[in-house]
């Protein structure tokens, strides 16, 4: 679509102004993006603003939603998926009339294409390029896991197979492959986009069991003949450039993907058990972006102690929890917050799980040495303003980020602590003083995450008294507040959950705090204190989520409770 064309077409639909139109051209001229791009990278218009007011430029429809419903496979099938993708169309069919979806109307070609293939009956109707984007990759028919099993099942002997090195290539585009590889890209596709962080491969007895961890909790997805285990298990250390013939030591390993042009990142790793190696793989998008502090959910007290904590020059700001209780996500989003050219950003991390522009990220290497320690003397001979260390493993580390923030620098980390309170505490037992713990930490940050009620299905009702109390609420409240139960729809694979969002305890180091730190009390003596300060505990954080709608009692009860009020 020509440029002027569009900038025409929004400025005359009031979406942008001559200003923003000109500052855009600008722009374009010195990057060589698009406009659209340019548009919505300024927050001056969002992809569906475009794409309305081309359906209306164009007197064609818009559609904003695709599912099920809207989806016929077989029409599907008949067109090539690399034309679908190449010129960002997909046709559905809607109250029995088939129309293209098509992101820039102004190219007739594709869409009469298409039409002429079905037969003549399709009109064009616009869309965004995402929401086409997803549809393909949701919908278009491959080849299914229980007719690949059955390809196995007939090859005999598996042995025979040859393995050729993966590299990193579209999954979409891989159809005519060997069944054991298409039985393995089947399921790095299935858990790409279901959305999955984690894929298992567990083998038992007689029997192997793949699972998939979406938000949180294991779903089966497959069982796989036993017999295929071993070529399975070899076909993945290959991609990840692991030694196929070593089968008694864990190994750890990396793939390369891309599922439709996506780039995904998947740590493997690999454990001899008593029936074969079981096999976890853990999948980064490395296009992810991250969103700003304010999209983290925090309540309005806890989000202007973290503004005024990250504001500060010097001191350490501690994310804590356990494993998968999204404090990466955290410091990725406050990193992004503090992301300015006019700053230096160094970080040490084990291993470099998202790659952000402007920043200088370490991969830790402890078999040469490289460990968070001597990687973190080594930075700050780096003339940094803010260091992120992935985790605070030791008391070496500790002192280090201690004396750096003493320093000047602003320091962000993480430790493994059940609560804000105890992550004093743990610093103590590490071996560090008191006082300068006190002088040097900032805030800290315990979070957990609890999974979203599906905004499209879920359903109001009346909870038991019982699981009220457990909350440390009244009969009172039971009146008082609207509880939403899980349901489940199309929307949310029938789960009644769709995401995952974080409940928080942020304690400041007040004078207060920090008195009772220099005395080695214990945590819940300095929790009583923060509470008095100010503090909000997880539960209570919880409590706020549910008054929202946006999560369950159950869910909040699963990861922190009125015990949690009483610290360790």
């Amino acid at each position: 679509m020509a440029q002027r064309n569009l900038g025409d077409i929004l400025i005359n639909a009031g979406v942008i102004n001559t200003q923003q139109l000109q500052l855009c051209q600008k722009d374009i001229a010195e990057t060589g993006q698009s406009l659209d791009q340019c548009l919505i990278e300024k927050g001056f218009v969002n992809d569906v603003d475009i794409a309305k007011a081309l359906a209306k430029y164009s007197s064609l429809d818009f559609i904003e939603k695709v599912t099920d419903k809207v989806i016929n496979v077989d029409m599907l099938a008949k067109i090539p998926l690399r034309f679908l993708r190449e010129n960002n169309i997909v046709p559905i069919v809607l109250d029995g009339q088939i129309f293209v979806l098509t992101s820039n109307p102004m190219n007739f070609q594709p869409v009469d294409d298409i039409n002429l293939l079905l037969g003549g009956n399709a009109r064009p109707a616009v869309s965004t390029t995402k929401l086409i984007i997803d549809a393909i990759n949701k919908y278009y028919p491959l080849e299914g896991a229980k007719q690949m099993i059955e390809e196995l099942e007939e090859e005999g002997e598996l042995e025979g197979l040859e393995f050729e090195k993966m590299e990193e290539k579209d999954l979409l585009g891989m159809a005519t492959e060997a069944p054991i590889i298409k039985l393995v890209n089947n399921i790095l596709l299935q858990a790409a986009k279901r959305g999955a962080s984690d894929i298992h491969i567990e083998p038992f007895e007689k029997e192997v069991i793949v699972r998939l961890r979406i938000d949180g909790i294991m779903y089966n997805v497959m069982t796989p003949p036993k017999r295929v285990q071993g070529a399975l298990a070899s076909r993945i250390k290959i991609m990840a450039g692991m030694n196929i013939a070593e089968k008694r030591i864990p190994q750890d390993g990396r793939i390369e993907i891309k599922v439709a042009n996506k780039s995904i990142d998947i740590r493997v790793s690999v454990l001899p058990v008593s029936f074969g190696e079981r096999i976890v793989m853990r999948l980064l998008d490395k296009s992810r972006s991250f969103a700003g502090i304010k999209e983290l959910g925090l309540s309005e007290r806890d989000y202007k102690v973290l503004e005024r904590s990250i504001e500060r020059p010097n001191g350490i700001i501690y994310v804590t929890g356990p494993t998968g209780s999204g404090k990466t996500t955290t410091l990725y989003s406050i990193l992004n917050k503090l992301n300015q050219p006019e700053v230096n950003i160094i970080t040490v991390e084990d291993p470099v799980e998202y790659q952000m522009a402007g920043i200088g990220q370490v991969q830790v290497r402890e078999k040469i040495g490289l460990t968070f320690a001597a990687a973190l003397r080594s930075i700050l001979r780096q003339d940094p303003d803010i260091v992120m260390i992935g985790e605070t493993r030791d008391q070496e580390t500790a002192q280090i980020a201690i004396q750096a923030a003493l320093t000047g620098h602003l320091v962000l980390s993480t430790l493994h602590t059940n609560s804000a309170s105890a992550t004093i505490t743990r610093l103590i037992d590490m071996g560090v003083e008191p006082f300068l713990i006190a002088s040097s930490i900032v805030m800290v940050c315990a979070q957990r995450l609890v999974r979203r009620l599906c905004p499209v299905c879920k359903a109001t009702y009346v909870p038991e008294l019982e699981l009220i109390k457990k909350l440390g609420l009244t009969e009172k409240d039971l009146k008082s507040i609207v509880f939403y139960k899980p349901v489940g729809c199309e929307e949310c694979n029938n789960t009644g959950y769709k995401g995952r969002l974080a409940i928080f305890e942020i304690m400041e180091m007040t004078p207060g705090v920090a008195k009772f730190t220099m005395e080695r009390s214990d945590a819940s003596l300095i929790r009583n204190q923060a509470m008095k300060d100010g503090m909000t505990v997880l539960l209570e954080d919880g409590i706020r989520k549910i008054r929202e709608g946006v999560t369950t009692i159950e869910e909040v009860l699963a990861v922190a409770t009125l015990d949690q009020m009483i610290d360790e």
